[in-house]
């Protein structure tokens, strides 16, 4: 990403990251950065974590909860005043009391969680007493398919557009924005309404690509998806124009195009990267495979090309204390499959397999030496338990939780209140499978998966009420964390 920023941008890294490092010298902190594509579980999996460390959630896999080293864990006023607080309080509330998903994640919001926990090294123990505050920051993942934006010129960014939208997994949604866009001209002049009619078409063509049926991920420029603030701004109000000549006559509807494009990554890109991109210490990028499985292989395919330009945007690698003064890296990234309670666990290894081979072809293009990458299936909020049923002679495991209103198999459309059994399918044993799949023509995957509500809240028989169930939490917050509690 470094030839993507200029001397300038690395310079005022370079000073955010002195300010922090030497805050952290008397607070020790670290900044775990969470992202992932729409649905795949950004708020779900913050809220999750956060409630199972206050509350002493069950976490056997997390090695500083399970040996009795952690004393408390706390949320305190978080460093970063012009970012929005993450509502952890309203979303708890919605998966509790309500059982209901709680809304997405629409921009940047941060929470700091504070863990107080006796070291495991008696040397350490003997000079201090052991605290970390953990930055949460929650960020949508179409942000992130904007910074390679940052090395394209407009008529690149033109180009690669085009030629995306008449490749079949999505020509079908881009017919109405190619057909106004084929009618403009870059070359005529400067007009307000023409560029808000293409603006508007071309972002009416992103959204249908994220459609749940479409489930499509490489569709930058993400603020168009979530726009915030900046909704009805000049540097919202373009879109890309077909037969861009070398040169862009002064006042013209390209020229006008060209500089709105330009403005977009000076305004948006940049300083969202420089802000928070650069100032992570830990990553982990949540990954709904099962949604892509759903809407068939055009989107598998889509999906790992989304996931290898995600991974190439970060800064990965390891510092020593005198360069980690001034520089900046990611020294863990975890990608996780989640949702992987709509499957019996006798497929969630499967479901791992399949995210690693997604990813190994973006770990192959980007240079990770010095950071540690893993793959981890996972449910940071478990909807459903397994059982089985007998059909015949044949006994089929099942998975039994409340399916979403409206969702359907087979016909039969759920009403959101009923509990039900459901054979999930089995994903292949070889992964290499589903990708075949998606070279292929066929249009109809081998699985369907149904969403479900959150769980209610176990109880003890002394009526002590549970933190929220997971599959595998406990491994995710010890790969990311784990280490800088020892």
């Amino acid at each position: 990403m470094g030839t993507l920023t200029t001397l300038t941008d690395e310079a005022k890294i370079a000073l955010d990251t002195l300010a922090d490092r030497t805050s952290a010298l008397v607070s020790p902190s670290l900044r775990l950065g969470v992202t992932g594509l729409s649905r795949a579980g950004k708020t779900v999996f913050i809220t999750a974590l956060v409630h199972n460390l206050i509350h002493g959630g069950r976490l056997p896999m997390f090695e500083a909860q399970k040996s009795g080293r952690i004393a408390r864990a706390y949320l305190e006023e978080q460093p970063d005043d012009a970012v929005p607080r993450f509502q952890y309080e309203d979303h708890l509330k919605a998966l509790i009391d309500d059982r209901v998903w709680p809304d997405s994640t629409r921009a940047i919001s941060e929470l700091r969680l504070t863990i107080e926990y006796e070291s495991a090294s008696m040397w350490n123990r003997m000079f201090a007493g052991g605290k970390l505050s953990v930055d949460i920051v929650d960020y949508p993942g179409e942000w992130l398919l904007d910074l390679p934006l940052l090395g394209k010129s407009y008529a690149q960014f033109s180009k690669d557009s085009f030629e995306l939208a008449k490749q079949p997994s999505h020509c079908d949604v881009a017919v109405d924005w190619l057909k106004v866009a084929d009618s403009a001209d870059a070359d005529s002049a400067a007009d307000e309404m023409a560029a808000q009619r293409l603006a508007k078409s071309f972002t009416e063509y992103l959204k249908a690509g994220k459609a749940d049926e479409r489930a499509l991920s490489t569709l930058p420029p993400g603020r168009f998806l979530m726009p915030g603030d900046l909704d009805g701004s000049p540097a919202l109000t373009f879109a890309p124009l077909p037969n861009l000549g070398a040169k862009l006559r002064p006042g013209s509807l390209g020229a006008m195009m060209e500089r709105r494009y330009e403005a977009y990554k000076t305004h948006v890109v940049k300083p969202f990267f420089r802000e928070h991109i650069a100032r992570l210490d830990r990553q982990i990028v949540l990954v709904d495979a099962m949604q892509a499985m759903n809407a068939g292989p055009a989107a598998i395919a889509d999906l790992e090309r989304a996931l290898t330009e995600i991974l190439s945007c970060f800064r990965p690698g390891s510092t020593n204390f005198l360069t980690g003064l001034v520089q900046r890296r990611i020294g863990r990234i975890l990608v996780a499959a989640t949702k992987a309670d709509h499957l019996h666990h006798e497929s969630h290894d499967r479901l791992q397999a399949i995210v690693r081979r997604l990813v190994d072809r973006a770990i192959s293009r980007a240079d990770f030496s010095g950071a540690s990458v893993d793959v981890l299936a996972m449910a940071a909020v478990r909807t459903t338990r397994e059982a089985t049923v007998t059909q015949g002679k044949e006994v089929l495991p099942v998975i039994v939780g409340t399916p979403l209103k409206g969702e359907t198999i087979n016909g039969e459309q759920f009403d959101g209140k009923t509990e039900t059994a459901i054979f999930p399918g089995d994903l292949p044993a070889k992964p290499d499978s589903i990708f075949e799949q998606a070279e292929s023509v066929s249009e109809d995957p081998a699985i369907r998966f149904v969403r479900f509500r959150p769980p209610r809240l176990e109880k003890t028989a002394e009526g002590f009420t549970l933190s929220l169930p997971h599959i595998r939490l406990d491994r995710a917050l010890q790969f990311l964390i784990g280490d800088r509690l020892a």
